[in-house]
């Protein structure tokens, strides 16, 4: 009989099979060269500038993931000199997360001209979950860095970050960019983006105890399922287009 293990393990390699360039892209003023809808309503989604500014946050946050990746991938190796690299995933998630607070969506609260309640309560669910993603990276990642730095008890402190990576990856699939031409297929990036997620969080979860203590010791191949996921979300962020 296949141990529960190499049966987890062989279903993430099979969601792997999903699939830098440089984020070169210069942003423009929010408040012009936008295309409009044939009633002549100006339209942010789907414009040169929308565009331009959403795969911008996207490519960005790849290199935020891409750092967690490595991170993780460096503590398997569980090389010495590299040890303070551990605090490299704490670090990209706290400023990917305050990226995404003040600048996820043009027109939100702080940066746009929409005030904290319309943003946060009364807005659009896209800008909302936008905040919610913040608000999420904020928090775990406060709780990784005091966990790594040894300021609280490592056991049940692992299970935020897998459980982000869950439920960050649900939300994928809930997830719509408005009227944006490109919507299908962007749906079905985000669909095949929050799979990679789900997989992710529960190869962490269904680790061995010591791999999910301090990412230091594992068996076999679930010391590198859970950092190669990560580190394949961030190859598709990377490829993001609209």
């Amino acid at each position: 009989m296949i141990p529960a293990s190499q049966l987890y393990f062989w279903a993430t390699v099979v969601l792997m099979l999903s699939l830098f360039t440089p984020v070169a892209a210069q942003l423009r003023d929010h408040d012009h060269a936008v295309t409009h809808h044939s009633a002549g309503v100006p339209r942010w989604e789907g414009s040169v500038d929308g565009i331009a500014y959403s795969e911008f946050n996207h490519h960005l946050a790849a290199a935020f993931v891409l750092l967690m990746g490595l991170s993780e991938l460096l503590a398997v190796l569980a090389l010495r000199s590299l040890a303070w690299t551990r605090f490299l995933l704490p670090a990209a998630m706290l400023a990917a997360g305050g990226y995404l607070l003040g600048w996820s969506d043009h027109d939100a609260w702080p940066v746009g001209s929409l005030s904290f309640a319309q943003t946060f309560v009364a807005g659009d669910p896209e800008i909302q979950q936008h905040k919610l993603y913040a608000i999420l990276l904020l928090g775990v990642g406060t709780v990784e860095a005091l966990r790594r730095l040894g300021k609280i008890p490592a056991a049940a402190a692992a299970l935020p970050l897998p459980i982000l990576a869950i439920v960050g990856g649900l939300l994928l699939f809930a997830h719509q960019h408005g009227d944006n031409p490109a919507a299908h297929s962007i749906a079905v990036n985000h669909m095949i983006m929050g799979t990679i997620a789900i997989a992710a969080g529960f190869c962490r979860l269904a680790a061995p105890a010591s791999l999910r203590r301090d990412g230091l010791a594992g068996h076999g191949a679930w010391q590198f399922a859970w950092p190669g996921l990560i580190l394949l979300i961030g190859v598709q962020l990377l490829l993001y287009t609209e």
